[in-house]
């Protein structure tokens, strides 16, 4: 089915991305790439806004709450990636997975198979093996280096409070998966993501107005990093959108496709980043990745 595969397109999309954010935050601080991505992200939708009208002013108020969880997310999620291995952000963004079922069998009344029970068992299954490897000791270690910038063999200790981040990061990510399905039963992919981005550009130009913070526009437009990361977004959520749209794509089986990102993070920790222990995590992520197939092939 195409649901299907657009979804998995955004999943391996998704995990490339993350590669993309941490390359862009070498020299750029956070709050720079999150402004300039996001405006960029918004004028490459903008050709399509002469169809964006006729959205009734309760899916507004709704898509604005939705714009404000992505708001709080990329912010948590951009610390977390700044400040620990990709491959380990890789492994805990699997997390969401737990979240985006509960909620799409809680809020959307999805029935779980089987066969996607001992898929989601074993997603979790192989989040638990990597944390049983790390013993407790290396996730969640003392602080880490913080200096700037981004150095290319990050530590495996994390700060508690940097996976916090990554995790409620999941949370608010697998809250938006779950409006994202039912506002894409009363609009079109190319509304909600046009208003969806002008509301985020708008929340973040508040942040930085409110907070007084400076940011070198001219230096982020520079960083090419930032332009590809804006472009694969635009395409990602597009795909993920119209994947919403069909009427038998379920939130808790296109939460267990978009994990295959977890791979291409895995792989980015070790030949871009020279990250350590990739052999055990792609172990991890295997486990992760039969579960997922499972659920699909056998739902």
């Amino acid at each position: 089915m195409l649901w299907i595969w657009l979804t998995l397109l955004y999943g391996v999309i998704k995990g490339t991305r993350e590669i993309i954010k941490k390359k862009s935050m070498e020299k750029n601080t956070i709050l720079e790439v999150l402004f300039v991505y996001t405006l960029l992200s918004f004028l490459m939708v903008t050709p399509g806004a002469a169809q964006v009208g006729g959205v009734p002013w309760q899916d507004m108020v709704w898509i604005a709450v939705k714009s404000f969880v992505i708001f709080v997310a990329w912010i948590f999620s951009f610390k977390a990636i700044k400040k620990m291995p990709i491959s380990l952000y890789g492994l805990l963004d699997l997390s969401r997975v737990i979240f985006s079922t509960l909620m799409g069998v809680i809020f959307l009344k999805e029935g779980m198979t089987l066969w996607q029970t001992v898929g989601l068992v074993l997603v979790c299954a192989g989040l638990l093996l990597y944390r049983y490897q790390t013993g407790g000791k290396r996730l969640f270690g003392k602080k880490n280096a913080m200096a700037e910038p981004v150095t290319k063999e990050p530590a495996e200790k994390v700060g508690f409070k940097i996976v916090c981040f990554a995790l409620l990061s999941c949370l608010l990510n697998g809250v938006s998966g779950t409006m994202d399905k039912v506002l894409m039963q009363r609009m079109t992919s190319t509304q909600l993501q046009f208003w969806y981005m002008l509301f985020l550009v708008l929340f973040y130009l508040a942040y930085i107005l409110i907070t007084r913070t400076k940011i070198r526009l001219w230096s982020a437009l520079k960083n090419y990093w930032i332009w590809i990361l804006s472009l694969i977004f635009v395409i990602g959520d597009k795909a993920l959108f119209i994947a919403n749209q069909s009427a038998d794509s379920k939130v808790t089986i296109m939460t267990l496709l978009k994990q295959a990102g977890c791979i291409v993070t895995i792989l980015a920790g070790k030949f871009i980043f020279k990250e350590k222990n990739i052999g055990y995590k792609l172990f991890c992520a295997g486990v992760i990745i039969t579960g997922i197939v499972l659920s699909v092939a056998l739902k």
